[in-house]
C-alpha cells in the first residue's frame, strides 16, 4: 500500500475562504497537493479520474478569484468535479465518493451550497448559467456566474442554443471552454497568453469602448465595417470568431495549467467585463499522473487502482458482458447484411460499437454528444433502406425523445434502438439509471419493445431487429455480465410478440420482462418449497404483448406477478391495461406489478438497490404471499 500523500498547504484549506489566504506564489504547490489527494482518494473508491486531473489548476484559480458560493460555479457533466469537492468542505468525505450514503460522483444541489446546479448529463451548464444570470439581473444583484464546459460537450446542440441566447440577452456570463481534446486552438504559449491577458484587460477594453463611441458617430455603413474589422482582426490573432459571431467576447487560448496565465485573465474578466465572455482554456486530461496521461482514455472512468503502477483491480469476469454480446452479435449480423450500420453518440467504447468500428469502419458513425441528431440521422438512413442500430444508454436516450416520437415512430421508420445500461447502474446513481425507457417507448404506436432475459436471448433480439422492417424496434439490456449461458454462433429470429414459458406450475405465475429472470427462478424454487406450484415465463416483449400467454396465465393461476427493471408505467402497467381490456381480471385474479420504486434512487451497490426495490427473489416471494394474504404461512415457512 502506498503512503498517504503529504499535503501541508491543502491541510489548511477547508473552504474557498481559506484558499484565499494562501499567497499566489504558493498556489501551484497547493494544486500539486490537490492532485495527489484526488489520485489517492479515487484509487480507493474508483470513479472519474482523468477529467478532474485536467482541471486542478483551473479549479484552484476559479475558487481563488471568485467568491463562491455567492458567485455561481457550474461544472458541465460533473466528471471533473472531484477537486472542486475537496476545496468546498467535502475533503473529509472524499473517500466516500460513489459509495452507499457517500458523496455523489457528480455535482448535486442537496449535497452542498457550492453545487448550484446538479449535473451528470452533458451540455447543460451554459443554459443553467444563463438562467441564473437572468434571475440575478431581475433581482438587481451583482454576483458572477461561471459555467465550465468541455470541448466534447460543445458537440451538443443545446450548448449552441444557450450560447446564441446568451449573446442575444447580453447578460454578464462567463463561460470557460475546457479544451482537452479537440485541438480547436492554435498552439498555446507565451504570445497567446499575452494576447489573452491584453484583450481581457481594462486598458484594451477602454480603448475598444472609445473606438466604439467614435464609430457610433460614423455613417452606419462605415460603423458596421469598423466593427467587423475589429472583430476579425482580433479573431485573426486570438481565434474565437465563431463565438464572437454568437455574441460572446472571446479570450484565449490560455494554458489551463499555468496559474500565472489563468489568474490575471480571470481577474480581468471578473472586474471589467459586462456582457457574455468566453475564456478558452487548453488543458490535458489526466494531467500530472503518468498512467492516466499514457492511457488511451486518460483514465476517464476507473475502478480501484494501485497509485504507483496505475493497475486497476477489476474482478475477472465469469461471463461476457451484455454490451460485448450485443457488439459481437451485431458484427456477425453485419457480415451477412451490408445494410446494417451502427450509430453512437460519443460512446463507442461504452456501447461496444468500437468492436463494430474495427470490423466495419465505413459503416460506423460517431456523431458526438448529440443524441437528438443521432436519432434523426438514423431515421434519414432508414428512409434509404439501411438498417441503423442507434446504440444509446437508456438514460441518454431520454434526451432524444421528441426525435424518437416525431422522426421515427410517426413515420414508422425501422430504426433499431439497442438500449444499454437498462435498470440500475450502481455508483453513477439516479442520473444514469435506466429506469424509464420501457415506459416512454411502449406507449408509442408503431414500436416493438423487447428485453432479453439472458445473453443468448440478446443475441436472438439483435437478429430479430435486423430482420424486422415494419417500424422502430428496441431492446434493452443491463450493465455488467450475463449469467454465463451458452451462446449460439448467430441469433435466431424471434416471433414478434411471443413470450416463452420456462417452468410450468398451477397456482402462482411469475412473468418477467428483462434481466430479473434469474431472481424469478430462485423465487419459484422458494415458492415450490413452500408448497406453491409456480409458473415462470419470459415475456420477451412489452409491446406487442403475448395475448395468448397472458390469457393462459390469468385462467390457470390464482396469482400473477409481473417483474421488471423499470419504473411504474412500463411493462406491468401495459399488462394490467391489456388484461383489463380483455376481461381477464373479472374472475378475481390477484395481480401485482413489481417495478423500481417511485423515487430517484441514490448511488449504491446494485444488488442492495434491487433488494430495496423488492426485485430480488425474497421481494418476489414476499409479494406472492402478500397477494395471497397468507402472512401466517410465510412466517411458518421462513421459520
Amino acid at each position: 500500500m502506498s503512503p498517504k500523500p503529504t499535503t501541508p498547504l491543502l491541510d489548511q484549506v477547508h473552504n474557498p475562504a481559506d484558499l484565499k489566504a494562501i499567497p499566489e506564489e504558493q498556489l501551484q504547490q497547493l494544486a500539486d497537493e490537490l492532485r495527489l489527494e484526488m489520485i489517492d482518494a479515487v484509487s480507493e473508491t474508483g470513479g472519474h479520474l482523468g477529467a478532474g486531473l485536467g482541471v486542478v489548476e483551473l479549479t484552484v484559480a476559479l475558487h481563488y478569484i471568485f467568491n463562491t458560493p455567492d458567485d455561481k460555479l457550474i461544472w458541465d457533466v460533473g466528471h471533473q468535479c472531484y477537486p472542486h469537492k475537496i476545496l468546498t468542505e467535502r475533503r473529509a468525505r472524499i473517500r466516500t465518493l460513489r459509495q452507499p450514503e457517500g458523496l455523489s460522483g457528480f455535482t448535486k444541489r442537496d449535497e452542498s451550497v457550492y453545487d448550484p446546479f446538479g449535473a451528470a448529463h452533458s451540455s447543460t451548464s451554459i443554459s443553467a448559467g444563463l438562467g441564473m444570470a437572468a434571475a440575478r439581473d431581475l433581482a438587481g444583484d451583482d454576483n458572477n456566474v461561471v459555467a465550465v464546459i468541455g470541448d466534447g460537450a460543445m458537440s451538443a446542440g443545446m450548448a449552441y442554443e444557450a450560447l446564441n441566447n446568451a449573446g442575444h440577452l447580453k447578460s454578464r456570463l462567463i463561460v470557460i471552454l475546457n479544451d482537452n481534446d479537440m485541438s480547436i486552438a492554435p498552439p498555446v504559449g507565451a504570445m497567446s497568453a499575452h494576447l489573452a491577458r491584453l484583450v481581457s484587460g481594462r486598458t484594451y477594453q477602454s480603448l475598444r469602448g472609445a473606438a466604439k463611441n467614435i464609430a457610433r458617430n460614423l455613417p452606419k455603413q462605415l460603423a458596421d465595417k469598423a466593427a467587423k474589422a475589429e472583430e476579425y482582426a482580433r479573431g485573426f490573432w486570438t481565434g474565437g470568431t465563431l463565438f464572437e459571431e454568437l455574441g460572446f467576447y472571446y479570450v484565449g487560448p490560455v494554458d489551463g495549467h499555468n496559474l500565472n496565465h489563468l489568474l490575471p485573465i480571470l481577474k480581468n474578466v471578473r472586474d471589467t467585463h459586462q456582457g457574455p465572455v468566453l475564456i478558452h482554456a487548453v488543458t490535458q486530461k489526466g494531467k500530472g499522473y503518468g498512467p492516466a496521461e499514457g492511457a488511451k482514455d486518460k483514465y476517464h472512468g476507473v475502478s480501484k487502482f494501485d497509485v504507483v503502477t496505475g493497475k486497476q483491480s477489476k474482478p475477472k469476469a465469469n461471463a461476457p458482458s451484455y454490451t460485448s454480446v450485443f457488439a459481437t452479435s451485431l458484427v456477425e449480423e453485419a457480415r451477412h447484411d451490408d445494410k446494417v450500420v451502427a450509430i453512437t453518440a460519443a460512446m463507442p467504447d461504452g456501447t461496444g460499437l468500437d468492436l463494430f468500428q474495427e470490423a466495419y469502419p465505413t459503416r460506423t458513425y460517431d456523431v458526438g454528444i448529440a443524441e437528438q441528431h443521432a436519432v434523426t440521422f438514423a431515421a434519414g438512413m432508414a428512409t434509404q433502406g439501411y438498417k441503423p442500430f442507434t446504440a444509446i444508454y437508456s438514460t441518454f436516450l431520454q434526451r432524444a425523445y421528441d426525435q424518437v416520437v416525431h422522426d421515427v415512430a410517426i413515420q414508422k421508420l425501422p430504426v433499431r434502438f439497442p438500449i444499454d445500461r437498462a435498470g440500475l447502474v450502481g455508483a453513477d446513481g439516479a442520473t444514469h439509471a435506466g429506469s424509464f425507457d420501457t415506459a416512454f417507448l411502449a406507449c408509442l404506436p408503431n414500436f416493438v419493445v423487447m428485453a432479453p432475459s439472458n445473453e443468448a436471448e440478446l443475441r436472438h433480439m439483435v437478429a430479430t431487429a435486423v430482420a424486422y422492417d415494419e417500424g422502430p424496434i428496441s431492446f434493452r439490456y443491463p450493465r455488467g455480465e450475463g449469467i454465463g449461458i451458452d451462446l449460439p454462433e448467430r441469433g435466431s429470429i424471434l416471433e414478434i410478440g411471443k413470450g416463452a414459458i420456462l417452468r410450468e406450475g398451477t397456482k402462482v405465475a411469475l412473468l418477467s420482462f428483462g434481466g430479473r429472470m434469474g431472481e424469478c427462478l430462485k423465487a419459484a424454487d422458494e415458492l415450490e418449497a413452500a408448497g406453491l406450484s409456480t409458473t415462470v415465463a419470459d415475456a420477451r416483449f412489452a409491446k406487442p404483448l403475448d395475448i395468448d400467454l397472458l390469457t393462459r396465465m390469468a385462467r390457470e393461476h390464482e396469482v400473477l406477478i409481473t417483474v421488471e427493471e423499470g419504473a411504474a408505467g412500463g411493462f406491468g402497467s401495459h399488462v394490467l391495461s391489456t388484461m383489463a381490456g380483455l376481461g381477464l381480471l373479472d374472475r378475481g385474479l390477484k395481480i401485482r406489478t413489481l417495478t423500481l420504486p417511485d423515487t430517484f434512487q441514490d448511488h449504491g451497490k446494485p444488488d442492495v438497490m434491487y433488494r430495496e426495490a423488492g426485485l430480488m427473489s425474497d421481494g418476489i416471494v414476499n409479494k406472492v404471499f402478500e397477494a395471497l394474504g397468507t402472512e401466517g404461512l410465510k412466517s411458518s415457512w421462513q421459520a
